[in-house]
């Protein structure tokens, strides 16, 4: 990396709330506090918080409200707020006496939306993260729509929303010059919808923080572990399925660790009568809950990578995922975890119920390949990429 650092301008989507984009941008902010780079982020705070602007070093913070009367929940913990741009006089001053050289944004929400404008307006250069498949996320979740059309009609219908939304975002995303993406087959389809080019931005997992030395529990019972928001696009009904499967097969002594919130954690409770769920646990809470895990079930088609598969790693885990999305690019079949189709998982589950040999190289595999992954170096890799856009511009 250079010795002279561009002056960053991030707006992410979210920053406090429990997902990926906000985990991921927690970390890019400590990323670059601890190399002291000019760095200024938009917090996007939470209903009824104060306005506040922070300076630490060369870190300078402003957390600005979300939520107004006309504002709608998309997830438990977040919303949209068509009024954010109320704050824009507010922002563009802030940001006019930071003088950045570059503005990332994370996606077409309020702060993406207010990013993509500040950057035209102070002449600078605009990039782009892609995190979330809104598209399929759009398509999952007009199921309660679509029920009124023939059976026969429904995929062609999902096909059609999702296409529209995709299409949506891609007039969106080409405002920036240069995008990021979590896998390569993400980064394809993005230049392909997009004509720009799309950068790799994998994830990364702090070890000390995950580690199977959080690990404290005694029972025999097989632990088969989920982390993540509990909603239609997780798939993560397919873990009552699991379950129904593995006592068909005769087995029994295990037991499911579900970590989470969100709409279907009322039909999981109902499916799975013997589960823990935690609802969102933090810090070491969090860290216990996962090394105590024996096998993370990760359902998911839709996820653009897959934070909590990592640390599922780093805990010294192994995890299953479908053949779809990011997971299966952190995931080694057959020897960090299994990549499995929905028909498949209850019986990739067995096969490391019944062989404890294969299970244990698995657990030593997953933590030996996380240890590989850190988050220094995939900022890092942004970094040079900002010095691509801005060599242009030079």
């Amino acid at each position: 990396m250079r010795s002279a650092f561009p002056r960053v301008a991030f707006f992410p989507d979210t920053f406090y709330e429990i997902n990926g984009v906000a985990h991921t941008s927690r970390h890019f902010e400590a990323f670059a506090q601890r190399r002291d780079l000019p760095f200024f982020c938009l917090h996007p705070g939470k209903r009824g918080s104060a306005i506040r602007e922070q300076r630490q070093g060369e870190l300078t913070t402003l957390d600005i409200p979300r939520g107004s009367a006309i504002s709608f929940r998309l997830e438990k913990d977040l919303t949209f707020d068509p009024a954010f741009l109320r704050h824009k006089s507010f922002i563009h001053r802030c940001l006019g006496a930071f003088r950045p050289d570059i503005v990332h944004i994370t996606g077409p929400s309020e702060p993406g939306i207010l990013g993509a404008w500040l950057a035209r307006n102070l002449r600078v250069p605009l990039v782009a993260s892609w995190h979330t498949n809104l598209h399929e996320y759009a398509a999952q979740r007009s199921t309660w729509l679509l029920r009124m059309l023939p059976r026969s009609k429904v995929p062609a219908a999902e096909k059609k929303i999702e296409d529209a939304t995709l299409l949506a975002c891609a007039r969106f995303y080409r405002m920036a010059e240069v995008l990021f993406a979590p896998n390569i087959d993400l980064c394809n389809l993005l230049e392909r919808v997009t004509g720009r080019h799309c950068a790799l931005m994998p994830r990364g997992v702090d070890t000390i923080a995950f580690s199977p030395e959080y690990r404290d529990r005694t029972e025999d019972a097989f632990v088969l572990g989920y982390c993540g928001r509990l909603s239609i696009e997780k798939n993560v009904f397919l873990l009552a399925r699991i379950r129904t499967e593995l006592l068909e097969r005769g087995i029994t002594n295990f037991r499911f660790l579900i970590v989470g919130h969100g709409k279907e954690e009322s039909r999981l409770r109902q499916h799975l009568p013997n589960a823990e769920l935690t609802g969102v646990l933090r810090g070491q809470d969090l860290a216990r809950a996962y090394a105590n895990m024996d096998l993370f079930v990760f359902p998911s088609h839709t996820d653009t990578f897959g934070n909590v598969v990592l640390e599922a790693l780093a805990s010294g885990v192994p995890s299953i995922v479908t053949p779809d999305g990011g997971p299966r690019y952190i995931v080694k079949d057959g020897e960090t975890g299994c990549i499995a189709r929905d028909e498949d998982f209850s019986a990739a589950v067995a096969k490391l119920i019944l062989n404890p040999e294969l299970h244990a190289r698995m657990r030593l595999a997953a933590r030996i390949y996380a240890q590989s992954a850190s988050w220094d170096s995939v900022f890092e890799g942004v970094y040079n990429t900002y010095d691509e856009v801005l060599a242009k511009h030079r």
